[in-house]
């Protein structure tokens, strides 16, 4: 019993604040994401319009992920998870879904992001061991992203996605830094729930273990590595064919349709689109785009979309903070956790900036990803913490970055609501 009492302490330690400065961090974004999403599903119908199945904000799928979890070849087991999401929140507002259903579910976001900000938080502080003030700052950098600030409030596998990837990196760091292994039984929860929510984020779960220690000095330790994989994979697609009534065929078809339908896309140059929205729109806000839509059904709506940086001050801003990521990995390349976030990352670069999968939308991708950039940061003034010329460098530097972000970011958000105000009343 006390095995299991401490089992469940743990994960409550993993998961939520345990510290002060933990629980000052979560009040300051639960208040300032709760009050945007509060706000927004209150006085606008833009998170959840039954007649809106798709695209009524940067792409982003709110009803059909609510109602049926999303198209099952990217997004096998999320009908499950989204049913309790949507059936709780219909529970609270008496089985309608008005303004108290919107709530609903912008509080679940608001609380899903908030908690992703801990995580990356506690990574700086605990992991790669940052002074207080200085995880404070690339936390509230983290945190006016763009990803973050539209997540807050919206209904989409991204949002549990960006949390569970970032508190599953955290795990695996505490992990690898007590030189122990992640057990089955969580390497299998992390492939159910990040794979199962985003097929492709299903390889990512099983990178920690290829730094595990002498991993490849014993076989002993090997096969057991293998065979934790083998559980995990088994137990991944006995549900994933169970979801689907083991018509396994259905995969293929459907992923090749996706792939054609999402990689083919031709009206915007590759470079701008790679650097405006994959590496820029999920941290910066570009100017927006709207776009007449319809449900095929005979209702017509606004969609509102991201557009290319339109000046040179964005460019120069994402060119920055690339580099700054960048001359962290090389300062850091023999670091075994800087080594996992950017294999991971490159996952995501192959997919879509490779392979083209969804690069005119990739700002959207986010939530696969952008909790990198603060921990490479975090490893950058680690590599640097016993010069202080660079650390005020450094400091000044992301401080800057911080403040324009913030700016800019508020501005474009005061345009979307002006597209609210004037279309989803």
């Amino acid at each position: 019993m006390s095995y299991i009492k401490t089992k469940i302490t743990d994960f409550f330690k993993l998961v939520f604040p345990s510290t002060y400065s933990e629980v000052a961090v979560f009040l300051f974004f639960i208040v300032c994401y709760g009050i945007l999403g509060s706000y927004i599903a209150i006085h606008y119908r833009i998170i959840f319009d039954n007649r809106i199945p798709w695209d009524a904000y940067f792409s982003f799928d709110n009803k059909s992920i609510l109602m049926t979890g999303g198209s099952f070849e990217r997004h096998p087991l999320s009908y499950y998870f989204f049913n309790w999401v949507r059936e709780f929140s219909l529970f609270i507002s008496g089985g309608k879904m008005d303004a108290n259903f919107r709530l609903t579910l912008a509080w679940f976001s608001n609380i899903i992001i908030t908690l992703n900000i801990i995580q990356v938080f506690k990574y700086l502080k605990n992991i790669i061991y940052l002074p207080l003030w200085l995880s404070l700052l690339i936390t509230l950098f983290f945190g006016v992203f763009s990803t973050n600030i539209i997540l807050s409030f919206t209904p989409e596998n991204f949002t549990y996605t960006l949390f569970l990837l970032s508190l599953y990196n955290y795990y695996a760091a505490i992990k690898l830094r007590k030189e122990e292994k992640i057990p089955a039984t969580a390497l299998s929860q992390a492939g159910i729930t990040i794979g199962g929510l985003t097929i492709t984020n299903f390889v990512k779960v099983f990178i920690p273990l290829i730094f595990e220690k002498d991993l490849f000095r014993s076989w002993k330790k090997f096969g057991n590595a293998l065979f934790r994989v083998a559980i995990t994979m088994i137990c991944f697609i006995v549900l994933y064919l169970n979801r689907i009534d083991f018509k396994y065929q259905n995969i293929f078809s459907k992923t090749n349709q996706q792939y054609e339908k999402f990689s083919n896309v031709k009206s915007m140059p590759t470079w701008d689109m790679i650097f405006s929205f994959f590496f820029g729109g999920n941290i910066l806000f570009p100017g927006f785009i709207m776009s007449d839509k319809h449900n095929m059904k005979g209702f017509n709506f606004k969609g509102l979309y991201m557009d290319l940086y339109s000046s040179a001050i964005p460019y120069f801003f994402i060119a920055i903070l690339l580099i700054l990521i960048s001359w962290s990995y090389i300062k850091n390349f023999k670091n075994k956790w800087v080594q996992i976030i950017i294999i991971s990352f490159l996952i995501d670069i192959v997919i879509h900036c490779v392979m083209r999968f969804g690069l005119h939308t990739s700002y959207i991708y986010g939530g696969h990803f952008v909790f990198v950039y603060p921990l490479l940061l975090g490893w950058l003034f680690f590599t640097y913490r016993t010069s202080p010329k660079m650390m005020s460098f450094l400091t000044l530097t992301v401080a800057i970055l911080c403040t324009y972000l913030l700016v800019n970011n508020i501005f474009r958000m005061s345009e979307f609501f002006w597209f609210m105000e004037n279309y989803y009343q």
